[in-house]
């Protein structure tokens, strides 16, 4: 019976599949949509050229979040959009939620759109972003109490 080894292209595919949604999706909470997409795509290349170290890394995608928020730092870009919406008569979305996101810090911003918006757990988070659940939680907390003041709604509406 021959084993099988895999290779540094099939390791970094399999990483890939599983990585590239979160880190993308919280690059984008930070620093918006379109620089959001840029940072995990050049994180995501830097650690497919250093995949020999990052791999076996305790946390790589922790890492290629902080990689990718380096490169987006670095751009010197103007304020992110947090998305952009197409010309319609009717918004997608309750109008004051925009601002009331850019109001959050970046912690609290990623915490409550990627469980709210993306249903990740705080455990996932917690491991994207180097520190305990339980902080995932707080930060998620408190964004969702400062987005309800914001928009002047109660928890129970």
């Amino acid at each position: 019976m021959a084993i099988r080894i895999n290779t540094r292209s099939e390791t970094f595919t399999v990483f890939f599949r599983e990585a590239e949604p979160l880190l993308r999706r919280a690059l984008t909470a930070v620093v918006g949509a379109d620089a959001g997409k840029d940072a995990a795509a050049e994180a995501l290349a830097y650690g497919w050229e250093h995949w020999d170290r990052v791999g076996i890394m305790e946390n790589p995608v922790g890492y290629l979040y902080r990689v990718g928020r380096s490169k987006a730092r670095n751009r010197r870009k103007p304020p992110p959009s947090l998305w952009t919406q197409a010309d319609a008569p009717e918004p997608w979305c309750e109008p004051g939620l925009r601002s009331a996101l850019a109001s959050l810090s970046d912690r609290q911003r990623v915490a409550v759109m990627l469980i709210y918006g993306f249903e990740y757990t705080p455990t996932e988070i917690a491991a994207l972003l180097g520190v305990k659940a339980g902080t995932v939680h707080k930060h998620a907390e408190r964004g969702l109490r400062k987005i309800r003041t914001s928009l002047e709604v109660s928890p129970d509406d």
